[in-house]
């Protein structure tokens, strides 16, 4: 069963081509957010390097959300795109799971977090066997002091993982942190395709035209609006 697989809901762009759980190639870049650039041509050459063409993918899979913006779109797009008129499953996985699975050998606890400026984090809580995820609190957007008192209840040690990392580890005082190698924290469009395979197996899946994304905040521009539309109200 082979997987396209796409993640840009950060400044990392990857896409991969699995054959199942088997990782035939996967193609990562951390040069910033320039996906809309980088993104296609990623794929065309995994796809070139294999002799195979978009009509040969079984599945279809993107990382979409949370995230930035912009990232989640462009990968969300990319993807439709690609699966159009294919009639094949296509599969949306939270970018915090996808995350996660980066360390799934891990015994214990899992938080993926990401920057979402303004002392805020998206994040999500895993506990691992060393095999599998099992997933502890949903998909969130806190703040950093709602993260370190709400795994201070656990009273165990934590691995973190995620483009908010550095801020994140900086920030916890009440935890034991896990040090985890920095090439483990980023998205990596192999864990998406796993993730996604395990989805497909349990019926969660839709095709191009319903895949949907997940923000959990308003945008920045939305957030700017609101504040304006909310002074003009109070001047009113």
């Amino acid at each position: 069963m082979i997987i396209l697989s796409l993640d840009t809901s950060a400044t990392v762009a990857s896409a991969a081509l699995c054959d199942g759980e088997r990782l035939l190639a996967e193609y990562t870049l951390n040069n910033g957010n320039t996906h809309s650039e980088t993104l296609l041509p990623m794929v065309e050459s995994l796809l070139a390097h294999f002799g195979i063409t978009t009509d040969d993918i079984d599945i279809f899979a993107a990382s979409t959300g949370p995230g930035s913006f912009t990232g989640v779109r462009i990968g969300a797009a990319t993807l439709k795109g690609l699966a159009f008129g294919k009639n094949k499953p296509c599969v949306s996985v939270s970018t915090l799971e996808a995350i996660a699975e980066n360390l799934n050998v891990h015994k214990g606890l899992i938080c993926p977090v990401m920057n979402a400026r303004r002392s805020q984090v998206y994040t999500a809580l895993f506990r691992s066997d060393g095999e599998k995820l099992t997933r502890l609190i949903p998909d969130s957007a806190i703040s950093l002091s709602e993260l370190d008192e709400l795994l201070c209840e656990y009273g165990e040690p934590v691995a973190f993982c995620g483009d908010g990392y550095g801020i994140t580890v900086s920030a916890i005082e009440k935890t034991t942190v896990y040090h985890v190698p920095e090439r483990l924290r980023h998205q990596s469009a192999y864990s998406v395709a796993q993730v996604a395979l395990r989805n497909y197996l349990s019926d969660d899946y839709t095709d191009d035209a319903k895949l949907t994304v997940t923000y959990l905040r308003p945008s920045q521009a939305e957030r700017e609006r609101m504040e304006r539309e909310g002074t003009r109200s109070t001047l009113s």
